[in-house]
């Protein structure tokens, strides 16, 4: 882990209400990374799923937002706390942890958040996403592994360009190996952009191929199950399209940055809500 030496200016390296570190970080792209927080002491239980909050004092203030656990639950001692976050400009919480060098103090609490897989149900899950909305599903599916009990899964993820599809390698390498019973479904909502110029996979908004997926895979609700999380717009069309395929409305699980045509209010409401809060319409597309 690298010392923090360098003090960012208007946020405290040391506030009283520190009981967490930033312990790593990768950059996916300018604006997507994974963040590992680890509790300075042992670490606090969750389930796959759910949400931490971290944040840091700036200027006097506790600046803070929630963000789904990306890593699993058992490796929470050994390596903090993986959140995976989009860079918004002009955001509220982001730009500050993109300043924010490794060794620096954090505020971490929860765990909270209901958005968790039901017990001892081996259909196919369909996780189904937008953004970085998929980080929920890496963490069951982590742990499923661990527990060596994973379940059968199509993961579904819509972005605007290719080069923003995160844990690509792993799902890819998964799927290749057999190591994990998953689908991988990647699809682009801007083809035409040249950033996507070598893309030759599916195209379109995560919702409008979701239909078309189940088909070509037989998923129906008699042997399958969804878990969707992302932009609400998707999750309402995509609630919708399973709706209409007679799956029940226990089959349709998801987890609501906030509700549909609802301001968001504190940090209540769920995960990866920061980015989603400071940017929706720029990433509606997704």
């Amino acid at each position: 882990m690298t010392e923090l030496t360098v003090p960012v200016p208007g946020i405290d390296p040391a506030a009283a209400v520190y009981n967490a570190t930033l312990d790593r970080r990768e950059d996916a792209t300018e604006s997507l990374a994974s963040f590992w927080v680890r509790f300075e002491g042992d670490p606090t239980p969750f389930e796959p799923g759910q949400y931490m909050t971290i944040g840091v004092m700036v200027d006097g203030k506790l600046v803070q937002r929630p963000y789904s656990v990306a890593s699993p639950p058992s490796r929470a001692g050994d390596d903090g706390y993986e959140f995976y976050v989009r860079l918004v400009q002009g955001g509220t919480f982001t730009p500050i942890l993109w300043q924010l060098p490794v060794g620096h103090g954090m505020r971490m609490i929860g765990p909270k958040g209901k958005f968790m897989l039901r017990p001892d149900d081996d259909r196919t899950h369909v996780f189904i996403s937008s953004g970085t909305g998929n980080a929920p599903f890496i963490s069951m599916m982590r742990q499923l592994l661990i527990d060596r009990r994973p379940r059968p899964a199509i993961m579904l993820n819509g972005v605007s360009h290719a080069h923003e599809l995160g844990y690509r390698d792993l799902l890819e390498g998964w799927q290749a190996s057999g190591e994990y019973p998953v689908t991988f479904v990647p699809t682009v909502s801007r083809p035409n952009d040249p950033l996507n110029a070598s893309w030759m996979g599916r195209t379109g908004r995560v919702e409008t191929i979701l239909g078309p997926v189940l088909d070509e895979m037989g998923l129906s609700p008699a042997n399958s199950i969804a878990y969707i999380c992302g932009n609400p717009d998707m999750i309402v069309s995509a609630e919708e399209t399973l709706l209409g395929r007679g799956y029940p409305e226990d089959q349709v699980h998801k987890e609501l940055y906030w509700p549909k045509g609802k301001e968001p209010r504190g940090v209540a409401g769920a995960a990866d809500i920061a980015a989603e809060m400071d940017a929706i319409e720029a990433n509606a597309d997704q």
